[in-house]
């Protein structure tokens, strides 16, 4: 097998499985990605939730089970994109520092971290739209309650108008802040993971002969430290994401702005609202996204 016979391999068997994985952390995750972001954009004003248990109780009865899953046309259609790239990217990063000295043995602990880092940076281009068509969604139903038109009839017809009436400019809304949560967000989120898989691999075994089990702890705890520690750069984004396409009727003027007005809003606190139905959302999404993604893996590479 030539290099590039094995470059276009490891490619496509790393997207399989990322777009397997992608769809697994959609179906688990987005009911508490949702509660997550309507908690976070809502008015500090006039609060339409009181907490994560009203937010649900109103969704429930606004929407139905289907609110729960709004905007998910949004993530579950590009995550066959995304995750592929997130994938694709981290374990040909990984293979970059490997190189063929080290082929098929364990990176170093800041290795790991750096090639979250690059994966971040990467699938930022991939991630920041998905997101944002999926926000103007979540939020919409908030919006209404406070007097605005519903504009959009669902995902794709949101990702329609926007890209028609403000191009590549609009489709890339708040991509300053996607650029600050996903690089740090991404580092710790492999980083973590890694050390998690070297910390509960037996003495004298390989990180391939982990069971499910200890794979899901392993995704869990990179999911935990991803949000732990970088939540407040999520809150920023989806206030700016969420915010009105149009940039002359926008709150936020940049990055700088947004940080300052949701500071003056409710202080530091205001950077951790919504952080309850994230972490709920992160330990059993993560968990599950992890374990198929190197069970597919694993399948993949012995049979193909």
């Amino acid at each position: 097998m030539t290099a590039n016979d094995s470059f276009v391999r490891r490619t496509a068997l790393n997207s399989i499985a990322g777009t397997f994985g992608g769809f697994a952390i959609c179906m688990v995750g987005h009911p508490f990605d949702t509660l997550k972001v309507r908690l976070q954009t809502q008015p500090s004003g006039n609060p339409i939730y009181k907490g994560l248990t009203d937010c649900f109780m109103k969704t429930m009865k606004w929407e139905g089970i289907g609110g729960l899953y709004k905007g998910v046309g949004s993530p579950l259609a590009g995550q066959m994109f995304f995750r592929a790239t997130l994938f694709t990217t981290y374990y040909q990063m990984t293979n970059f520092f490997a190189g063929d000295a080290r082929k098929g043995l364990r990176l170093t602990s800041p290795e790991y971290f750096i090639s979250g880092m690059t994966t971040g940076l990467t699938v930022a281009f991939v991630e920041g739209p998905v997101d944002m068509f999926k926000s103007k969604m979540q939020v919409q139903i908030v919006r209404s309650k406070a007097g605005h038109p519903v504009v959009y009839r669902n995902v794709f017809h949101c990702a329609y108008v926007i890209w028609k009436g403000h191009g590549i400019r609009g489709v890339y809304q708040g991509l300053s802040a996607t650029f600050l949560r996903n690089i740090p967000a991404n580092a710790i989120f492999f980083g973590f993971y890694e050390l998690s898989r070297d910390f509960l691999t037996p003495k004298g075994g390989s990180v391939r002969d982990l069971s499910g089990g200890a794979l899901m702890l392993s995704g869990a705890f990179g999911g935990l430290f991803y949000w732990l520690l970088t939540y407040p750069t999520d809150v920023i984004k989806s206030a700016m994401q969420s915010d009105d396409v149009i940039k002359s009727k926008r709150q936020y003027d940049g990055l700088v702005d947004c940080v300052r007005k949701l500071y003056h809003e409710d202080g530091w606190r205001r950077f951790f609202r919504g952080l309850t139905p994230c972490l709920m959302r992160s330990l059993p999404a993560n968990a599950t996204m992890f374990v198929v993604v190197e069970k597919t893996r694993l399948f993949l590479n012995r049979y193909f």
